[in-house]
């Protein structure tokens, strides 16, 4: 795996993204972390030439880009929510924002994208995808207060895993 000097580096960045979201104090600097880490996973997944590999990077990227959207524009809610007391209901914000985490991290019943998407990627690639990439999204969610709608994914993500 650690064949090229770019593999090393992208690998590097990617347990930096991963750190900066852990570790941020702010949903900005998370959604920021995420970023880093979706945009260093993205020329690992793409390293062979074979056609798969490449329709499976722009699949993670295209889901990517519309939960990371979504998540600045939560993020943006929430800053205003902040200013503007109270007019914007805090736990729709707080349910959107755990359901593009959801997606970012391909659990149930937002996983559409992560099984076309395993097909493509080498055994190293999935790997990473499965564990890695799944760190930052789960930190970020244990931090939301929505216990009920966390346990409804959970059941539905077992109940998907044993089909």
């Amino acid at each position: 795996m650690f064949n090229n000097s770019s593999k090393i580096l992208f690998i590097t960045m990617m347990i930096i993204g991963t750190l900066i979201t852990v570790t941020s104090n702010s949903w900005l600097g998370a959604w920021m972390g995420l970023e880093i880490n979706l945009l260093s996973f993205i020329p690992l997944m793409s390293d062979s030439n074979n056609l798969k590999s490449t329709e499976a990077s722009l699949k993670y990227f295209l889901t990517q880009a519309l939960a990371s959207t979504v998540l600045l524009f939560t993020v943006i809610l929430l800053m205003l929510k902040n200013n503007f007391n109270n007019e914007i209901n805090e736990s729709f914000i707080t349910m959107v924002l755990l359901s593009t985490l959801l997606l970012k991290s391909g659990a149930a019943p937002f996983h559409f994208w992560f099984p076309n998407l395993m097909e493509g990627l080498t055994w190293m690639n999935a790997l990473l995808l499965m564990t890695w990439q799944k760190i930052a999204p789960l930190m970020l969610i244990s931090y939301l207060n929505l216990k009920n709608l966390l346990l409804i994914s959970t059941f539905l993500s077992v109940i998907v895993g044993a089909i």
